[in-house]
């Protein structure tokens, strides 16, 4: 899809998101993405004597951020007694032409295909978009992030690779959708193992992932371990690489039959946790 998209935004920058918020945005009740950013607005009304600056210092946004999410703030004088919507980060509200694939939106704005994925709630076809003002502004903004400091396998064998993290197109279907991990192909009651030391932040039952656990490691990394069949551990827990945290199983809505361990790998940026190819990490540790 070549077609030209509308006038280039400009990205925002500033401090976008608490790093004390560890998964609360991590997982909703029916799905594995968040609210679409644009369903996480709050409303703030606005009272005599406040500015636009004044009210962005409040919420840690930038004035930009406020005026090009808000019509009403494009005006001369602030509407005193108005409401105005607040997002969670900077960013900005674009309206993208039919047919716009999440690539052609990352190579028009330079933010990754599969950060816009999940911060618009994994929809299959963008059509409005809440494109994030990132903290990548001065980086090339098509750098990988190689982080490969696991220092374990989560799995006690070597496993074969049943499905590789990456776009794929949904069977009978011509929807696009990012698997999020690796699916690491094992026989149910194999041992899962914590693939760095951390400090567990989720473990129970979802509906998509089965049984998951998610640890939390220093650094900003975090790491998940989806369609369990035992979880062996508890949320604020503490692991050491290597200990023992459950079983492969065959919970969940898995994407493949054979029984597997789904495996990810995520860091946290402004935005939230960020899916990376897991097998970054799990050829760095087989070297």
């Amino acid at each position: 899809m070549n077609k030209p998209l509308p006038l280039l935004v400009l990205l925002l920058t500033g401090t976008l998101f608490s790093p004390n918020i560890v998964s609360a945005q991590l997982i909703t009740d029916d799905n594995s993405c968040p609210e679409p950013i644009l369903k996480r607005l709050d409303r703030h009304q606005i009272s005599p004597g406040e500015t636009i600056p004044s009210i962005a210092q409040q919420y840690n946004l930038l004035p930009e951020t406020l005026i090009r999410l808000n019509p009403n703030l494009q005006q001369d004088s602030v509407p005193v007694g108005s409401s105005i919507l607040i997002p969670p980060f900077n960013g900005v509200r674009i309206e993208v032409p039919l047919g716009t694939t999440w690539e052609d939106l990352e190579t028009a704005y330079g933010v990754r295909a599969d950060v816009l994925f999940e911060l618009n709630g994994c929809t299959p076809q963008p059509q409005v978009v809440f494109l994030p003002g990132v903290a990548w502004q001065g980086e090339d903004p098509n750098a990988v992030y190689t982080y490969t400091g696991l220092s374990h396998s989560p799995l006690p064998i070597s496993p074969s690779v049943g499905l590789s993290y990456g776009w794929r197109t949904v069977e009978n279907s011509n929807q696009r959708r990012l698997h999020s991990g690796v699916d690491l192909i094992a026989p149910v009651g194999t041992e899962v193992l914590a693939a760095e030391a951390g400090k567990v932040t989720f473990a129970g039952k979802h509906p998509i992932y089965g049984n998951l656990i998610i640890i939390s490691h220093p650094g900003g990394k975090q790491t998940r371990y989806g369609h369990l069949d035992a979880i062996a551990v508890n949320v604020d827990q503490s692991v050491a690489a290597g200990n023992k945290i459950g079983t492969v199983g065959t919970s969940g809505e898995p994407h493949i039959n054979e029984s597997h361990l789904h495996f990810e790998v995520r860091y946290q940026t402004p935005q939230g946790w960020v899916a990376q190819d897991p097998q970054v990490h799990l050829s760095a540790i087989n070297e």
